[in-house]
């Protein structure tokens, strides 16, 4: 009797020059260099293997060629978080740390796990998400520049002054080009309008949900507070007890949620009720904004699956 951990499990571990490759319970051990070419040897090899997952860690995008190609040869890749993988070595005990044993180590991960196969991105997406994953990067930079200048003298203070009037400069870019891109798709533009009627939900936070976030609306309220990792969990261990907390799911979604959510619960009638509902039973701050981001979350899921607008009595 065939069980669901049969077949074959192969696992990738992406550098920037070399793709090592293994699998489980069958050894097929493979180097491929990171090229164009390489990537199309490795989909061919697969095909002739016929596995039954193959598994990456994200690795900041470096991963997402070799996904791409992979992905339109139909084949059923996933992408893991780096530090579940992590946590997974450490229990087989595995603490040496070799691009080999990586791949096999993943394999046996895909195996043990049986993680979810995400939704493949169309180019436009994966465009979508790298406008997106720029805008973040432009912000952070613009942080980290404003902070420099409160410690700078007034000459260097005057250069960084420069820079930060660029980086803003290259917000507004991005966020034209978020809703140029969101405008030129029908899906999307019916996603946004459907999200937008949302008191509270802004461009941002709509093109990351959008990009990041592609699930949104063919899942059941639970899975999706998982995928984003606004699930807590709890920490008890034999006489220990401790908090609940969130951990894993996608940190990039799990932030813009949680500035929408600080918008949401000062203008939208419905959350800001919740909050004060939970802070009046003793609720911390931040317990009181996760149970309010979850709601927020469940609410927009449904609404994309049902394709229905925003209403107050609907809010689960």
């Amino acid at each position: 009797m065939q069980t669901q951990t049969d077949g074959l499990y192969v696992g990738i571990d992406v550098s920037k020059h070399v793709l090592d490759l293994d699998s489980y319970p069958e050894s097929h051990r493979t180097q491929f260099a990171n090229t164009g070419e390489g990537h199309r040897e490795i989909a061919a090899k697969l095909l002739e293997l016929k596995p039954h997952f193959v598994v990456l860690e994200a690795t900041g995008g470096l991963e997402m060629p070799l996904v791409s190609v992979l992905a339109m040869a139909s084949l059923p890749v996933v992408v893991v978080n780096p530090h579940q993988a992590r946590h997974f070595a450490r229990a087989l005990a595995k603490h040496a740390k070799t691009d080999a044993g990586d791949a096999l180590m993943l394999a046996r991960f895909g195996q043990a796990v049986q993680p979810a196969l995400r939704q493949i991105k169309s180019e436009e997406l994966r465009a979508l998400e790298e406008v997106v994953t720029r805008r973040r990067q432009l912000v952070e930079m613009l942080t980290a520049e404003e902070n420099r200048k409160k410690q700078a003298s007034e000459r260097m203070a005057k250069d960084i002054g420069e820079h930060i009037v660029w980086l803003k400069s290259r917000i507004k870019g991005a966020d034209i080009d978020l809703g140029q891109a969101i405008q030129a798709s029908p899906v999307w533009h019916a996603k946004a309008n459907l999200l937008a009627s949302i008191p509270g939900v802004g461009k941002v936070t709509l093109a990351t949900l959008l990009a990041e976030l592609p699930e949104l609306g063919q899942l059941n309220r639970k899975q999706v507070a998982a995928l984003v990792g606004v699930c807590p969990y709890n920490r008890d261990s034999g006489q220990f007890r401790g908090k609940r907390r969130i951990w894993a799911g996608r940190a990039s979604v799990r932030a813009v949620l949680y500035m929408a959510t600080l918008s949401a619960i000062r203008h939208n009638v419905l959350l800001k009720q919740t909050y004060t509902r939970l802070l009046d039973a003793g609720k911390l701050k931040k317990v009181a904004i996760v149970a309010c981001m979850r709601k927020l979350l469940v609410t927009m899921n449904a609404m994309l699956r049902n394709h229905t607008m925003w209403s107050a009595t609907d809010m689960p």
